[in-house]
């Protein structure tokens, strides 16, 4: 999970990140592969319409998409996580909520492990800050968020 919120005195915005699904077993016992960009431990959840974000936040989004070739590998992949940036239009608190940042998530049976995520603000004037797995930080107008999900590992050799 990869919880990121934001808000001011106006605005108050909070979403939980897709990654990739692990590879796994049935009830009985066929392995399956992982799903990529997908919700897995928030039932009943999706995240907003970047049309319906950038009308009802000061926000746009400039980019999400799929971390292809970041999941472990292995017989039954891990399915690839995500990356997802928001670039803010006036200043905002911001925090983040999630795992797996200074090590990966782990294979089994000889499979590979996934990639570990990351979070980081691209400031306004150009500098990078990287927050910990449990940050928080003040955004300015033109401050970006990248969230880099973290990706399963796979089962497998």
């Amino acid at each position: 999970m990869n919880n990121l919120t934001f808000g001011n005195d106006r605005y108050q915005y909070y979403e939980t990140i897709c990654s990739g699904s692990p590879a796994g077993r049935m009830n009985d016992g066929r392995l399956f592969a992982g799903t990529a960009g997908v919700h897995i431990h928030m039932t009943n959840s999706r995240l907003t319409d970047p049309e319906v974000l950038e009308l009802r936040f000061p926000v746009l989004l400039e980019d999400f998409h799929i971390r292809e070739g970041s999941a472990g590998r292995g017989r039954f992949p891990g399915g690839d996580g995500t990356v997802r940036t928001i670039r803010f239009l006036e200043r905002m608190d911001c925090a983040i909520l999630s795992s797996h940042r200074d090590r990966p998530p782990f294979g089994l049976e000889g499979g590979g492990a996934g990639q570990p995520g990351s979070t980081t603000v691209r400031r306004g004037e150009g500098g990078i800050e990287t927050l910990k797995a449990c940050d928080q930080t003040l955004l300015e107008a033109d401050d970006a968020v990248i969230v880099t999900t973290p990706t399963p590992g796979g089962i497998g050799r």
